[in-house]
């Protein structure tokens, strides 16, 4: 302590005493210095953060780490997210920890609640059973779900899986990347970035029970804004007198924006319904006509297939950060709907050409054909069904099986009956056998009737959406009905306008030259025009069709802030 060398108070000090008091300061102990010696005597720098923000023993069996927030103390002033982003070294739009915002409780108690999120480390992990090269691993003993980088493929289907909008694509890298609560940290003891950052200690990391985990689930229990917890069975513990309310709600409910379009992912998927459509619509007619004027159309029907199927193909590579490994997709195909769409479709290729292969140059050998594009269909038919389980398996309402089903198949009518006709009426141009005019009569009109049944139900189903537009609750399908009718209006129009033309007017033109004249007021070229027309706006309409598919789809996540 400081002497004071006076012995009367009111005295100043001289020059001298002064200096002393100077001299006497410089012996006192800075905070850094005494926290050196408290260091030396054997207690760790970060003893705080050891003792109370993680756990001393590592989880036991049927246990794991977890996060656990106290909504309480968390502020919102985003210090875990600067840090997170900092320790990992994140691009600048990337980020593995938000900060959400809770609003409501009535005038009467107002509540304004930060809720700060990153991985949830579920016990059944969505990320983890969805990627379909296994690019995701939860660690048995701490339960932590690490994505493996090196294995990645960048095809996104982890981010379309989680329900809490947990992992993020990073386009520069071509792959997705996810919290990993700093377990290189954890294992050495030392506490995660954002836990470290809070300065209300709102974070820390303990060891749960994974069957309470469950239960919480089942229970519904969890941060009140968030999607359902009985899908993956998040661990990360909300504590806080708002942290369950049923009168809050996120900040950002009745915000929409459109969802990404994976414009790859809409041409692949129309093409390959397109495709499957026509091989389709192609062995009925083979079947129902019979083997002999309809022998000669065949080569061209399966070569279109093929053609088609291999443009889709090629096209859903482009969706892949890094299309070079897209050889590991089959990897996933235990578990994993977007493996199985991959492996039936990729099979369906080579049977089609095998089978166009056969029609082309072994065309006496009518029994292998038949086998083989039977087969063809089968498999077709079993990877139009994948894609609609690829996106149903999400659990988005706009996206269940009934719905997207219905649309995938009825695209594969739409798309397939015009294709057929077209590629028949190709073999009657000129004056060889059969002719446009008997194509028509056997059978095209016949098509136009099945375009028109298909393509209004079709129509009539997707408008259906609109009727959500009057539900009171902001539901997810209301909030799809909000985009479609909003900011996706143009998209809108464009998808009907396509549908009724293509769908519709087109092939009753061609219908009421068949009741008028016999087929024969309009001539063979400007009916192979109509049959063109009817194909290219049929097929702008679904690809019109399946970019509202992705763009107004609601996808669930954790409770945002005000934009």
């Amino acid at each position: 302590m400081i002497q004071h060398a006076t012995t009367n108070s009111d005295k100043k000090p001289d020059g001298k005493q002064m200096i002393q008091q100077m001299l006497d300061r410089q012996t006192e102990l800075t905070a850094v210095e005494q926290f050196s010696q408290v260091h030396e005597s054997g207690i760790p720098a970060q003893a705080k953060y050891y003792r109370d923000l993680i756990p001393m023993v590592t989880p036991g069996e049927d246990q794991q780490y977890a996060f656990e927030v106290d909504l309480d103390a968390c502020s919102g002033c985003k210090a875990c997210v600067v840090a997170c982003h900092h320790l990992n070294g994140l691009d600048e739009h990337e980020a593995w920890r938000d900060v959400g915002l809770l609003i409501g409780g009535g005038s009467a108690e107002p509540v304004l609640q930060h809720v700060t999120s990153a991985c949830h480390h579920c016990v059944e992990p969505a990320c983890l059973d969805g990627c379909p090269v296994n690019a995701y691993d939860k660690d048995p003993i701490t339960g932590i779900v690490k994505h493996l980088d090196d294995q990645c493929i960048g095809c996104q289907y982890c981010i379309l899986k989680c329900p809490y909008d947990v992992p993020k694509y990073n386009k520069s890298l071509g792959i997705v990347r996810k919290c990993d609560m700093c377990s290189d940290r954890l294992s050495v003891g030392e506490a995660p970035a954002c836990v470290q950052s809070c300065p209300n200690e709102a974070i820390r990391i303990q060891v749960v029970d994974r069957q309470d985990a469950i239960a919480r689930g089942e229970g519904r229990e969890f941060v009140a804004g968030a999607p359902s917890p009985d899908y993956t069975y998040p661990t990360t513990v909300f504590k806080g007198v708002n942290a369950d309310r049923k009168d809050v709600q996120p900040a950002d409910l009745y915000e929409v924006q459109p969802e990404h379009a994976h414009t790859s992912l809409v041409i692949m998927l129309v093409l390959t319904q397109m495709s499957v459509g026509a091989m389709l619509v192609e062995q009925f007619l083979t079947g129902l006509v019979g083997d002999g004027v309809f022998q000669l159309i065949r080569p061209i029907h399966s070569i279109s297939a093929v053609a088609l199927g291999l443009v889709a193909l090629g096209a859903a590579t482009l969706h892949l950060g890094r299309p070079l490994y897209a050889f590991r997709a089959m990897i996933g195909l235990r578990k994993s709907w977007l493996s199985r769409e991959i492996v039936a479709f990729g099979v369906f290729a080579k049977l089609a050409a095998a089978y166009a292969g056969v029609m082309w140059f072994l065309p006496k050998h009518e029994g292998l054909g038949d086998m083989l594009g039977i087969s063809a269909v089968v498999t077709g038919v079993v990877g139009v069904f994948s894609s609609a389980m690829i996106y149903h398996d999400t659990r988005r309402v706009f996206w269940n099986i009934t719905m997207t089903g219905t649309k995938f198949a009825l695209s594969m009518l739409v798309l397939g009956l015009p294709l057929a006709c077209l590629t028949s009426l190709f073999v009657g141009m000129g004056s060889g056998e059969p002719t446009v005019q008997s194509v028509m009569q056997d059978w095209g009109y016949g098509l136009c009737v099945a375009v028109i049944v298909a393509s209004t139900v079709k129509l009539l189903y997707e408008a259906t959406a609109f009727v959500h537009l009057r539900d009171r609750r902001f539901t997810p399908m209301k909030r799809t009905a909000i985009l479609m009718s909003g900011p996706l209006i143009g998209v809108t129009l464009r998808r009907f306008a396509f549908g009724i033309l293509g769908g519709i007017v087109v092939p009753a033109l061609l219908l009421g030259n068949q009741i008028s004249a016999s087929g024969a007021s309009f001539s063979e070229l400007f009916i192979i025009t109509l049959v063109c027309l009817m194909v290219v706006l049929n097929l702008l309409g679904e690809l019109s069709e399946r970019y509202l598919f992705f763009t107004a789809v609601v996808s669930p996540k954790m409770p945002g802030g005000v934009m």
